[in-house]
């Protein structure tokens, strides 16, 4: 039995972290085209401040494994371009897997089942430690991105309005 409880514990988390993101890479786009309630960007965020300044995120995030690409999703390493269409996939793919990650670290309790309170406080921690800092990271990129998208739509619409003065005198 105990041996059982062991391999439940080693296989358990990689078993849900696949599973997860293999479901969540089959989802459309369509369900990650706009933010939620729990990917809307909050006021303790400051605008991304707290991530570049108190949090250090781009100092650390290139040492995250992208599990996306690994499962044939798109990679968040890199932005192909700045055009507004690969910052629209991009800010797509950052809701996707902090969703992702959100679910993942949701199934903590699953292994409350067969573990000790013990056992279960380091189930969870590792949760954590293996989720929170992948949706830290999300978050901040999506931040970074959604600002530039809303500067995109700004020049489109100045673009817009100077063709129609022009066209209207």
């Amino acid at each position: 039995m105990k041996l059982l409880v062991i391999a439940l514990n080693l296989v358990g988390w990689p078993i849900i972290q696949l599973s997860l993101s293999s479901l969540f890479l089959r989802l459309p786009d369509a369900l990650f085209a706009a933010d939620n309630w729990l990917t809307r960007e909050r006021s303790l965020e400051q605008g991304g401040e707290i991530y570049r300044r108190y949090l250090l995120v781009q100092r650390w995030k290139g040492l995250l494994p992208d599990g996306a690409s690994w499962l044939g999703g798109r990679a968040k390493k890199n932005v192909a371009s700045r055009s507004f269409a690969e910052l629209t996939v991009f800010a797509i793919e950052t809701r996707r897997a902090e969703l992702a990650h959100w679910c993942m670290l949701l199934c903590a309790p699953i292994f409350y089942l067969w573990n000790p309170l013990w056992a279960c406080c380091v189930m969870t921690l590792y949760g954590i430690a293996a989720n929170l800092p992948c949706i830290l990271v999300q978050r901040a990129n999506r931040i970074k991105v959604d600002r530039l998208l809303r500067r995109f739509e700004m020049q489109t619409h100045e673009h817009e309005a100077a063709i129609h003065s022009v066209a209207g005198s």
